[in-house]
């Protein structure tokens, strides 16, 4: 195995669309990090194949603030030491529906539960009819595609470099940001087809590059948009930043772990 780098980070995003939390520590498994995109604004109005209401379509999503009531028991789960001692393979314990109770910050700063009936009116502001909007909850990561993203610093500050601008990495929303020993830009792009272990444990397969949309335009503090961030991507880069994976091997994570590459 040869070190490639460090994680420089770790997110998660509770509610999809909603801006996410840099964890200090996180448990990763098949269905990506615990706690991530288990919320998302259905809209009946949406098509059947992205039931979904977005940033993309309503940009002050992302002046909501979600957050768990109890984050210290949703980093990882309880037992997660005993399940890890009785040897590979064992499912430890998930946090239960209370432990991963939801609340979130509307953008006048009144703290509402993911269940109040005022929110989706809150949501939808002008823009959208409060009855076709709904706060729901899965069991899974309610994510685009695949259930972990990774991305390089690097390529961030190269993207940025190019268009003349600083970028914020929230723009992207990946779960790992990537410290690399490379210097190239999307040199996380070489990683597709192989496995990464990231700490002790964990272990991902590299599945393929991440296909960007315009939410990489929008800046996560003003919600001014750049179309220029977007347009560069697509044309240098076949409109592509960041890696998908899948889990092997799942695990716990912390910001500073070294990034191996198995094979």
């Amino acid at each position: 195995m040869k070190v490639v780098g460090r994680l420089e980070s770790v997110w998660r995003y509770p509610v999809k669309s909603m801006p996410g939390e840099s964890l200090p520590e996180a448990y990763v498994d098949f269905a990506g990090v615990l706690g991530d995109r288990l919320y998302a604004v259905r809209h009946a109005g949406a098509p059947k194949a992205f039931p979904f209401l977005t940033a993309r379509s309503r940009k002050e999503m992302l002046r909501f603030r979600p957050r768990f009531r109890r984050p210290e028991l949703t980093l990882a789960p309880d037992n997660l030491t005993e399940a890890e001692t009785r040897g590979p393979g064992l499912t430890p314990l998930f946090p239960s529906s209370e432990e991963l109770a939801l609340e979130i910050e509307t953008p006048c700063g009144k703290t509402l539960s993911a269940s109040d009936p005022a929110l989706p009116g809150l949501i939808g502001g002008d823009q959208f009819n409060a009855a076709d909007l709904t706060l729901i909850r899965s069991d899974r990561a309610i994510t685009d595609c695949r259930p972990l993203s990774l991305l390089a610093t690097r390529t961030i500050d190269g993207i940025g470099r190019a268009v003349g601008l600083t970028l914020d990495k929230r723009r992207f929303r990946e779960n790992l940001y990537l410290d690399l020993d490379s210097a190239e830009n999307f040199a996380e792009d070489a990683f597709v087809g192989r496995r990464l272990r990231i700490g002790p444990r964990l272990t991902l397969h590299i599945l393929e590059r991440d296909i960007r949309c315009r939410m990489i335009g929008i800046d996560p503090e003003t919600l001014e948009e750049n179309s220029e961030i977007l347009r560069y991507v697509a044309k240098n880069h076949d409109n592509t930043a960041g890696v998908y994976a899948a889990v092997l091997v799942a695990g716990r994570v912390r910001p500073g772990d070294e990034i191996m590459l198995e094979d």
